[in-house]
C-alpha cells in the first residue's frame, strides 16, 4: 500500500476536481430557471440533499463574495460538504481559473498528506488518519486563514 499511496493521491485528486468542474457546471448550466427562480433541478437538490438548503446556498454566496479563492480552499481541504462549494461556485459565477486553481491547491494537500502520511509511516497510521485527520485539516485551515485576515486586518 506504501508504494502506491501516492499514485492514490494522484488518482484522487483528477477525479476530485473533475467533480469539482461537473459541480461548477450543473450550478452555472442547470442552476437557475426563469431569472432569480431556481430551476426544477435546483429544487431537488434543495428537498433531496442533507444539508443543502436554499439558506446555506445564499449564505455560501456571501462567503464567495468576500473570501473567493479561501472559501473553495477551505470547503476542499476540509471534511466541509465540498459539492455545495462547488455547484454554488458555478451558480454564481465565481472565477473559474481561481476555482481550479483553489481547488488543485486544496485537493491535491489533502490528498497528498494522507499519502506522505502513509508512505513515511505505513499502515500503523492509518488509525491515527481516520481517528484525528478531519479535526487537524480544519485546525490548519483555520489557522492558515486566520494568519491571512490577522496580516489583512493588522497591516
Amino acid at each position: 500500500m506504501q508504494e502506491k499511496a501516492f499514485k492514490f493521491a494522484l488518482n484522487s485528486t483528477v477525479a476530485s476536481v473533475l467533480g469539482a468542474l461537473l459541480g461548477y457546471a450543473i450550478g452555472h448550466f442547470v442552476w437557475w430557471g426563469a431569472p432569480n427562480e431556481f430551476s426544477d433541478f435546483a429544487l431537488f437538490f434543495f428537498n433531496n440533499i442533507p444539508g443543502f438548503t436554499e439558506h446555506t446556498f445564499f449564505n455560501v454566496k456571501e462567503l464567495y463574495e468576500e473570501w473567493n479563492f479561501w472559501i473553495v480552499f477551505t470547503a476542499g481541504f476540509t471534511p466541509i460538504p465540498y459539492k455545495i462549494f462547488t455547484i454554488s461556485a458555478g451558480a454564481f459565477d465565481v472565477n473559474l481559473v481561481l476555482f481550479i486553481l483553489a481547488s488543485i491547491v486544496s485537493r491535491a494537500g489533502r490528498f497528498f498528506l494522507v499519502a506522505g502520511l502513509i508512505w513515511k509511516f505505513g499502515e500503523q497510521i492509518k488509525g491515527f488518519i481516520d481517528k484525528y485527520f478531519n479535526l487537524l485539516a480544519i485546525a490548519f485551515t483555520v489557522l492558515l486563514i486566520g494568519g491571512f485576515v490577522g496580516v489583512k486586518y493588522l497591516f
